[in-house]
C-alpha cells in the first residue's frame, strides 16, 4: 500500500520585506514613493508562495497591479516574449537561436518571418475595439503595469536580462500579438515554419510526388501539436447528488509546460462590488482563467474541436502563384520581408524572404504529411482564432460568473479559443461544455468540398481537414445563429448540465459521462473513438471514487494523487505469464523480474516504474499489439491484453521489453530503483523527486518530457501537472486547495522559483486563503500599493 496523501493546509515564512515582494528579482525594487490617490490605486498583498492578492478600485487599475506582479516574479520571461512578438529574436539573438513560439521550440530564423507575416496590427487594434469597455481598461491598464515595472527598476532586473538591449517598454500593439501568438498557437501558429517554408515550386516537382507515410504524417502533426497535443487536463465536477452537500465539487488538472510563457501564474483578484476571482493564467493574462469566486469555480482541457482547415488549391497551369476559385483565375498576394539578423561577431546582416497568401489564408507546405507547393496544386490554411479579441471578454464574464449558467453565458460570445470548459457552483449545480472556436464545417460540407484523394486520406489518421480550395462554396458555413460569422454557433455545441457528474480527460464530448447524449453535433468538434488512455481512467476511477461515499476535494485529490498506471494493469498479466514461460534473451528476463516486483503505479517510491515506461513508450505503438482491441460499445474494458499467441506481435513485445532494459542500464540507473530517484524536475537540478506518469500510459496525474527517453539525468519533468485546484463551497463561499507545481517565480534567484515542487512531491496541497479577513490573516512580507498615473 502506498502512502496516503497529505491535504493539510500549509503555511511559508516568509521574512518581511522585499524577499517576497521582490521574487522577481535580485535586489530591492520597491517604487519609488507617489502621491496615492485610492481611486487610481492598487494593493498587492502576498501569502504563502507569493501568490499575489491583488485590489483596485476598477478594472484598468487592476490589470496595472496584475501587470506589476507579475513582472516581479516573471519580467525577463515577458521581456524575451516581447522579442518574440515584435519579430526581433534573430536581430538580438542571431538567426540560429531558437525559442519557444506557442507549444513548439522553433529557429529564430523562422519565428520573426512568421510574426512579421502573421500579425495585422490594424486588424488586431479593430478586434480589440469591439471588446467591452472593462476588457479594454485591462488592456491599457496591463501595459501601463508593465512599463511602470520596467520604469521603477531599470537597473535592478534579474541577471538573465540586466542591462540587456532588448528589454524595452509593451505597446498596447504589443499586448494584443502577445494574445494572438496564444491563441493560433493551436493552428496556424503550430505551422508555422510551414508557413515560412511556402515558396513556389521550380519547374520541376517530380520528386515530391511519392507516396506519404502515414506514420510519419501522424508523428508529424503531433510533433506540431495540432494532433493529440502533449498538453491536456483532467477535469472532475460533482454535482449535488455526489457531494452530499447540495454543493458542487470541481477538480481541475490541467497538464501544461513547466517552461514558458504557457507556464501558470496564480492571483486573487478583486474590485469591490464587481469582481473577486481566484485561480491561475498563462502569461500576460489580466484575468483568470482556470479559478474560482463566491459562487462557482471552472477548469478547462484542450478540447478534441478543430480550430482550422487547410484548402487545397488548384494553380493555373504555367503560373504556380496563380490559382483558380469558380473556374476564375485569382492571384495570389505576397509580402517580402526583412529580417535583421545578428552574426557571432555582433555585426547585422539582412536575410529577406517573400511569403505567400490565399484568400483563404496563408500558403502553406507539409511536406511529411504530403502537402507541397507544385505546380498544380498548393495549400492554404484558415485559422478561425486569427483575431480573436473575445477571448479576454469571454473570460472575464466568466471571472463574474453568480452560477455555471453564466459561466456557460460567458463562451456564448465565441471566445474560447481551444478549450472545453467544466464548471461547479454553490447550488450543486455540475457543467460540461465545448463552446470553443470551431469552423462551421458539416458532413455534407466535407462530402462536397472533398480534396484530391490523398488529402482527404489525412483527416482520419492525422486529423487535418482538407477542403476543395477551387470553390467559393467550400468556405465555412454561415448560421445566423453564430456570435461569430463562420464559426459554428453554441446552440450546435455540446453541452451537460447534471447534478451528478461531468469528466474529461481531452477526448471528446462523447465520453463526458455514460448517460449523457448528444445530437446534431458537427464533425469538426469530436467523434466517438477514444485516443488517451486517461479518459479510460477516468470513466473507471470516478465511479470508484464516488462508491467510497460523497466527494470531497480531499477525496478528489487522493484519487487523482493515487497515480495508478491502467495500461500495466491491462497489459501486464498477459506479459508476465509470458515471462513464466521464459523471456527470449537476458535482457527481458531481467525486464520481467523488474515488472514482477512493481505495483504498477507511479508513486516515488513505485520499483520499476521507469522501465515499463520505456518499454510501453515503443510497445504501445506496435500494431495488432492488443489481444481484444477498442470496442467503443466497452470503453472502460478495451483495449486489453497483449497478443502474446501472435509470434510476429510477441516478438516485438520482447524486443521492445530487451531495449527498454538496456535504455534503463545505459542511463545508469537499476532496474529497480524508486521511481523518485529517476524522476525529477527538468526546470532546477535539486534532487526533488516527482510522481506521475505519462498520458500513454493512462496515469491520471500526468507528468512528462517534450523530448521523451530516459537519459544519464533521469526522466527530467518540464511538463505536466501545473495549476491544480479542488474547490467546494460553504456558506461563506469558496473553500479551495491549491498548489502550482513548479513555483510563481522564473527567475532561479527567487525564493518562489521552485518552492512548491517539494509540496508537489510530498502531495501537499495547501488551503488558499480567499475571503479578506483569511487574506489578512495569511499575509506576509509587506503590502505594495501602486498609483497609476
Amino acid at each position: 500500500m502506498h502512502k496516503a496523501a497529505s491535504f493539510a493546509p500549509t503555511v511559508l515564512n516568509v521574512a518581511l520585506g522585499t524577499a517576497l515582494l521582490l521574487s522577481g528579482c535580485a535586489t530591492p525594487n520597491s517604487p519609488p514613493a507617489r502621491t496615492p490617490d485610492a481611486t487610481r490605486t492598487a494593493t498587492i498583498q502576498r501569502t504563502a508562495h507569493g501568490v499575489p492578492h491583488i485590489s483596485a478600485p476598477d478594472f484598468e487599475t487592476l490589470a496595472y497591479g496584475i501587470a506589476y506582479a507579475h513582472a516581479q516574479d516573471n519580467v525577463c520571461q515577458t521581456a524575451q516574449q516581447l522579442v518574440s512578438v515584435r519579430g526581433e529574436r534573430s536581430r538580438y539573438f542571431g538567426a540560429a537561436g531558437s525559442a519557444l513560439l506557442g507549444f513548439r521550440d522553433l529557429p529564430n530564423a523562422v519565428i520573426d518571418p512568421f510574426i512579421d507575416f502573421h500579425m495585422d496590427d490594424v486588424q488586431l487594434a479593430g478586434a480589440y475595439a469591439k471588446t467591452s469597455p472593462d476588457a479594454q481598461a485591462l488592456a491599457r491598464g496591463y501595459v501601463a503595469g508593465y512599463n511602470r515595472f520596467l520604469a521603477d527598476n531599470a537597473n535592478n532586473l534579474p541577471a538573465e536580462c540586466k542591462g540587456q538591449p532588448w528589454v524595452l517598454p509593451m505597446t498596447a500593439a504589443q499586448f494584443r500579438r502577445l494574445t494572438e501568438v496564444a491563441l493560433v498557437q493551436a493552428g496556424v501558429g503550430g505551422m508555422a515554419d510551414g508557413v515560412v517554408g511556402a515558396s513556389p515550386p521550380t519547374s520541376d516537382t517530380s520528386a515530391i510526388h511519392a507516396p506519404v507515410a502515414m506514420a510519419d504524417a501522424v508523428q508529424a502533426l503531433r510533433e506540431m501539436g495540432l494532433l493529440d497535443s502533449g498538453l491536456g487536463s483532467n477535469a472532475w465536477a460533482f454535482g449535488k447528488d455526489s457531494t452530499g452537500t447540495g454543493r458542487g465539487v470541481l477538480l481541475g488538472n490541467p497538464h501544461f509546460p513547466w517552461v514558458g510563457v504557457n507556464r501558470f501564474w496564480m492571483m486573487h483578484l478583486t474590485v469591490p462590488g464587481q469582481l473577486d476571482v481566484m485561480g491561475a493564467s498563462t502569461g500576460h493574462t489580466p484575468v483568470v482563467n482556470i479559478g474560482f469566486n463566491h459562487d462557482v469555480a471552472w477548469t478547462h482541457t484542450v478540447s478534441t474541436g478543430k480550430r482550422f482547415t487547410l484548402h487545397e488549391l488548384e494553380l493555373v497551369p504555367g503560373d504556380p502563384t496563380s490559382y483558380r476559385v469558380d473556374g476564375q483565375p485569382q492571384k495570389m498576394t505576397s509580402r517580402h520581408l526583412s529580417t535583421p539578423s545578428k552574426a557571432a561577431d555582433g555585426s547585422l546582416s539582412t536575410k529577406t524572404r517573400t511569403l505567400w497568401s490565399s484568400r483563404w489564408g496563408p500558403v502553406v507546405v507539409l511536406p511529411r504529411a504530403g502537402l507541397h507547393w507544385t505546380t498544380t496544386r498548393a495549400y492554404a490554411v484558415q485559422d478561425a482564432n486569427s483575431g480573436n479579441a473575445r477571448a479576454l471578454d469571454a473570460w472575464l464574464d466568466m471571472n463574474r460568473a453568480k452560477n455555471v449558467q453564466g459561466v456557460l453565458a460567458a463562451m456564448h460570445n465565441l471566445g474560447m479559443p481551444w478549450v472545453n470548459t467544466l464548471a461547479v457552483d454553490r447550488l450543486g449545480q455540475a457543467l460540461y461544455a465545448d463552446i470553443s472556436v470551431v469552423p462551421d464545417v458539416d458532413q455534407a460540407l466535407l462530402t462536397r468540398c472533398a480534396p484530391s484523394a490523398a488529402a482527404a486520406a489525412l483527416r482520419g489518421p492525422a486529423g487535418l481537414v482538407v477542403l476543395d480550395g477551387s470553390q467559393s462554396r467550400c468556405n465555412w458555413r454561415l448560421d445566423p445563429a453564430s456570435a461569430v460569422p463562420g464559426l459554428t454557433p453554441a446552440s450546435r455545441m455540446p453541452v451537460a448540465l447534471r447534478s451528478d457528474w461531468v469528466h474529461n480527460s481531452n477526448d471528446s464530448f462523447f465520453y463526458t459521462h455514460p448517460q449523457q447524449r448528444f445530437d446534431g453535433i458537427g464533425p469538426l468538434v469530436g467523434d466517438d473513438v477514444m485516443r488517451r488512455p486517461r479518459t479510460r481512467s477516468g470513466l473507471i476511477e470516478v465511479p470508484e471514487l464516488l462508491a467510497r461515499g460523497p466527494v470531497t476535494p480531499q477525496a478528489a485529490l487522493e484519487q487523482l494523487f493515487n497515480n495508478r498506471n491502467l495500461m500495466a494493469r491491462v497489459v501486464l498479466p498477459d506479459l508476465l505469464a509470458a515471462c513464466v514461460e521464459g523471456a527470449p534473451t537476458p535482457e527481458a528476463q531481467s525486464g520481467c523480474s523488474a515488472l514482477r516486483g512493481w505495483d504498477r503505479s507511479n508513486n516515488v517510491d513505485a520499483r520499476g516504474a521507469h522501465v515499463f515506461r520505456e518499454f510501453w513508450r515503443t510497445a504501445n505503438h506496435i500494431a495488432g499489439v492488443y489481444r481484444t482491441p477498442f470496442d467503443k460499445a466497452q470503453p472502460t474494458t478495451t483495449p486489453s491484453g497483449l497478443k502474446m499467441g501472435d509470434a510476429a506481435v510477441a516478438a516485438k513485445v520482447w524486443d521492445a521489453l530487451s531495449q527498454a532494459v538496456s535504455k534503463v542500464r545505459a542511463a545508469g540507473f537499476a532496474l529497480d530503483a524508486a521511481l523518485g530517484s529517476v524522476q525529477r524536475p527538468g526546470i532546477t537540478e535539486q534532487a526533488i523527486a516527482v510522481h506521475g506518469g505519462e498520458d500513454f500510459e493512462g496515469v491520471l496525474n500526468n507528468v512528462g518530457n517534450p523530448q521523451p527517453g530516459i537519459s544519464n539525468q533521469g526522466l527530467r519533468i518540464t511538463a505536466g501537472l501545473s495549476y491544480l485546484q479542488a474547490v467546494t463551497f460553504d456558506e461563506r463561499g469558496p473553500v479551495a486547495l491549491g498548489l502550482l507545481s513548479y513555483g510563481q517565480s522564473t527567475n532561479p534567484a527567487s525564493a518562489f522559483a521552485y518552492d512548491q515542487l517539494p509540496l508537489l512531491s510530498r502531495k501537499e496541497v495547501p488551503m488558499l486563503p480567499f475571503h479578506a479577513e483569511d487574506v489578512t490573516r495569511a499575509s506576509v512580507g509587506d503590502v505594495l500599493r501602486l498609483t497609476r498615473p
